[in-house]
């Protein structure tokens, strides 16, 4: 039984797909969809197209479909302007045009180029994403934000482009590492903060390697979970227009500024989420209703999923907040800040200084 989750917004609507082994009989779903009467461009990395490329051509020649291959090198460097500028032209030359499909085939980096590039290419075309980390199959495959980087900050330039589907395969993050399959998690975690306290506590009980440390995928009822948070958010607030959608930046202010003051890819996203949790869980004891007690039963979660949680002295104060300052949740020189009242209950905050900021820099390096 294939689990569906529906984001509907006032422009479009599409769903989002969770099963097990959907992969390999990812062309029903995509006729399901009524996509494979396209011409598609396949966007991946190098780590990914080792694993599921040519498998995935096989699926797609089998069922008639023309596509080509398109692929990156892994890691936050390639998102970058350059990139997308290649994949374009090479788009051209393999003879794609508005009738074609991009399917981004891969985790988050590669759904953010690849939605990059479906929004410009020809004005704009659809593409499907097909994640397969647990950030990108909780988080960023779903609501439309893609871009790449830029040496001032993450994300500063790109475009609001809806996926027209979404297919999620579980099994599919068993090649994943070890590392990089726990740093996914503090997207998880986050969600947990924000929306949905009850999870916390199946967090603390789930298991993530067999003891011979192979990865178990989560249950399909827990991305399902996950997903329909981000999709009601999304629903509510598309573009952060009104300052619900914001709640999902929760530990990424300082999060993207700690990521961004180090060479791209020497800290992963979700580790400096991570740090960026706490720092966030510090200010919302200090300025808001959060309980200590709270906050450290976060804390505890982040370091048994082996999430950093004490901020490096190599990493300096002022390279952080000089990237802060170009990160977009910085309006007009305005700080807005998602703080926590309780584990659940997130509100965005205008009342913190850089200063309060800076101060919460400081308290993560501190070990526990």
């Amino acid at each position: 039984m294939m689990s569906e989750v529906s984001i509907n917004l006032n422009h479009c609507q599409y769903v989002v797909m969770v099963k097990n082994g959907v992969f390999l009989n990812i062309t029903d779903a995509l006729k399901k969809k009524s996509f494979l009467t396209k011409k598609c461009a396949v966007i991946t990395d190098e780590n990914v197209g080792f694993e599921y490329l040519s498998k995935f051509e096989s699926l797609l020649n089998e069922a008639g479909v023309t596509s080509t291959a398109h692929q990156i090198k892994a890691g936050e460097a390639s998102k970058s302007m350059a990139v997308v500028s290649e994949l374009c032209s090479d788009m051209i030359q393999q003879g794609h045009d508005r009738q074609s499909l991009v399917i981004a085939l891969g985790g988050g980096v590669v759904g953010d180029i690849a939605g990059f590039v479906s929004a410009i290419f020809y004005r704009g075309i659809p593409f499907v994403q097909i994640p397969t980390t647990i950030v990108s199959q909780v988080d960023s495959s779903v609501g439309g934000k893609t871009g790449v980087n830029t040496p001032e900050g993450k994300n500063l330039i790109g475009a609001f482009h809806q996926p027209a589907l979404v297919i999620i395969d579980p099994q599919m993050l068993k090649t994943l590492p070890a590392r990089e399959y726990r740093e996914g998690y503090a997207e998880v975690i986050k969600h947990a903060c924000i929306r949905d306290a009850d999870m916390i506590a199946d967090l603390e009980q789930l298991p993530l390697f067999t003891e011979e440390g192979a990865v178990i995928p989560p249950h399909e009822e827990l991305l399902i979970r996950n997903i329909s948070i981000k999709a009601r958010v999304v629903e509510e607030d598309e573009k952060e227009t009104f300052g619900t959608r914001a709640l999902l930046n929760f530990g990424h202010t300082i999060g993207h500024g700690i990521e961004a003051s180090v060479p791209y890819g020497e800290l992963l996203h979700g580790e400096a989420i991570s740090l960026g949790m706490r720092a966030a869980l510090w200010l919302s004891v200090k300025h808001a209703s959060l309980s200590q007690a709270e906050a450290d039963r976060i804390i505890s979660l982040l370091a048994q999923y082996e999430l950093p949680i004490v901020l490096s002295e190599s990493i300096k104060t002022g390279t952080i907040v000089e990237k802060m300052m170009t990160d977009k949740k910085f309006s007009a020189g305005k700080i807005n800040f998602i703080l926590l009242n309780e584990l659940g209950r997130a509100f965005v905050s205008s009342d913190l200084t850089m200063d309060h900021l800076v101060e919460a820099i400081e308290a993560i390096r501190k070990s526990i």
